[in-house]
């Protein structure tokens, strides 16, 4: 029995198309990013490209469930972790920064999707799921005394977010660099600033 023989330009699959579509994108925006803008990047047919996906918008849901499971698996793991709600959130906070750098390119299309394609809208209610975890926690570490009271949790969450977010304008990976050195930057600036010790 004969192997089928591989369609398309020789090694891409499925990820290595996923990443030059995410360039793409955060580039020149999803909506400003045709296949055929994309088969010409990769040097191949459209229809190689449909070998692998039935269409852009399976490129862009692929893309940001990445980002998205990435966060909801550290949401899941703090949830099991030890410790007061201050720490939880800590290490929700710190595990957001890991997951940020080991997927830079998705977690950027993520945060610059609007809700312009039911995918995108999918994406922008489990951000919100996200943001209500974050809030939930904060709210925790306020009653147990740990986090200023003087500031709505929601606030407290979303600038907590602000910041980590705010990584994709402009951390570039260097060689040799941690991303729990960043990870830490950020947990030391916002912690020593909330805690009411």
């Amino acid at each position: 029995m004969s192997t089928p023989a591989r369609r398309g330009r020789p090694g891409y699959d499925l990820e290595s198309l996923l990443l030059v579509a995410v360039k793409l994108f955060n580039e020149r925006g999803y909506d400003g990013t045709s296949m055929e803008d994309l088969s010409r990047k990769l040097g191949i047919t459209k229809s190689a490209i449909y070998h692998h996906v039935p269409s852009k918008e399976e490129l862009l849901r692929l893309a940001v469930d990445r980002a998205l499971n990435g966060l909801f698996a550290v949401a899941a793991e703090t949830e099991s972790f030890e410790g007061k709600a201050i720490e939880k959130l800590e290490h929700l906070v710190r595990g957001s920064v890991l997951v940020l750098v080991d997927q830079l390119p998705f977690v950027t299309l993520l945060l610059r999707v609007r809700g312009n394609t039911k995918i995108e809208r999918a994406a922008l209610a489990r951000r919100r799921e996200f943001d209500r975890l974050v809030t939930e926690l904060v709210k925790q570490a306020e009653t147990e005394g740990d986090v200023r009271p003087d500031i709505d949790p929601a606030v407290t969450a979303r600038l907590l977010y602000g910041m980590v977010n705010s990584l994709i304008e402009w951390y570039r990976p260097r060689r040799g660099s941690a991303g729990t050195e960043l990870a830490d930057a950020v947990c030391k600036i916002a912690f020593d600033g909330l805690r009411t010790q």
